[in-house]
């Protein structure tokens, strides 16, 4: 049974963010969720992961002596309104904000969308859709719709948390400027059927978001910072990639515009736990896109395959933590 190990490679592609002192979290999204079934094994699972693209390859074999129905899903990141949100949505004014796409041996399938608004843990959907209102909360559209409610629905709203009025001047009154301050959890769900005895193979795709700050945040002057430990943790962060870092940092120059950043890119892993075993043959393949930067991430075996790419494979592989992988370069 194979688990997480320390490895670091240099030369992962970067995406630096577009505004000095920005920082932008990552919205983790990852595999399929299925109802429960013991009689069905997870044969293989292919993973692809870059900064533009995450794609995934997975044969499934039903070992019972009937056909099997089953509900699968695909939990989409849960994105929160308000002027402080730092996800790094590509995509604000589409409900499939991530581009996923799903098949099934070959053939596409239309998932089904569900979506739930809510605030403080209250569902507020119904309250929301039944204004015409999109439950987006971070879309131009939404807060436009919002302007134009009545004043008595805009007072109801700032009662039950909907919204907030960020318009403030001292000095004078002003228009008012509401953002709708909700929590969207967004999930697509479709039914499939595993035949009995056989393998069934399913693909899905979508664009991952991508997170990053620009400083280093785990070292100062040459030595672990506050924020090490945690680093470490989520990162494995080992001896070798800390020198790195050091000798990096020497070469900062803040006046000519020479620093360095991070960029984070995350994979929900664990619920490939929800089948009959460990998955019995894993592939994990990074893309990396540009020689010039370094990467930090947990994994086992991990050898570079290409000049763009590493990949770590493993057999009856149980994922007992999710994929985060921390990447460093040059400001562009």
């Amino acid at each position: 049974m194979t688990k997480w190990l320390p490895t670091v490679f240099t030369a992962i592609m970067l995406a630096a963010p577009a505004a000095a002192n920005d920082t932008t979290a990552v919205l983790e999204a990852g595999g399929l969720v299925y109802t429960r079934q013991d009689d069905i094994s997870m044969e293989s699972e292919h993973l692809f992961i870059s900064t533009s693209e995450v794609h995934v390859d997975y044969v499934f074999s039903n070992e019972a002596d009937r056909d099997l129905e089953t509900v699968v899903a695909f939990p989409m990141p849960d994105i929160a309104g308000g002027v402080d949100f730092m996800g790094g949505l590509d995509d604000a004014e589409h409900d499939n904000f991530m581009g996923f796409t799903v098949s099934q041996d070959g053939k596409p399938i239309e998932p089904t969308l569900q979506q739930r608004a809510s605030v403080n843990g209250i569902d507020m959907t119904d309250v929301i859709t039944a204004q015409g209102v999109s439950l987006l909360p971070q879309s131009d559209a939404t807060r436009a719709a919002i302007a134009k409610l009545p004043e008595d629905v805009l007072k109801d709203w700032q009662t039950r948390g909907l919204i907030i009025d960020m318009a403030y001047n001292p000095e004078s009154p002003v228009e008012p400027e509401f953002y709708p301050t909700w929590t969207l959890k967004t999930v697509f769900w479709w039914r499939t059927t595993f035949p009995a005895g056989q393998q069934v193979k399913v693909h899905h795709s979508y664009r991952p978001s991508v997170g990053g700050t620009v400083a280093m945040g785990f070292i100062q002057d040459g030595k672990p910072n506050d924020f090490f430990a945690e680093y470490k943790e989520r990162y494995c962060i080992d001896d070798a990639f800390m020198k790195t870092a050091a000798k990096l940092e020497k070469q900062q120059d803040y006046d000519k515009g020479v620093f360095f950043t991070e960029t984070w890119l995350s994979y929900i892993l664990t619920t490939g736990a929800n089948w009959a075993g460990p998955i019995k043959s894993f592939t994990l393949t990074v893309d990396k896109g540009d020689p010039a930067y370094f990467v930090s991430f947990c994994g086992q075996g991990v050898k570079k395959t290409g000049p763009t790419t590493f990949q770590m494979t493993a057999k009856d592989f149980y994922p007992e933590k999710d994929l985060h992988i921390l990447l460093i370069g040059q400001n562009q």
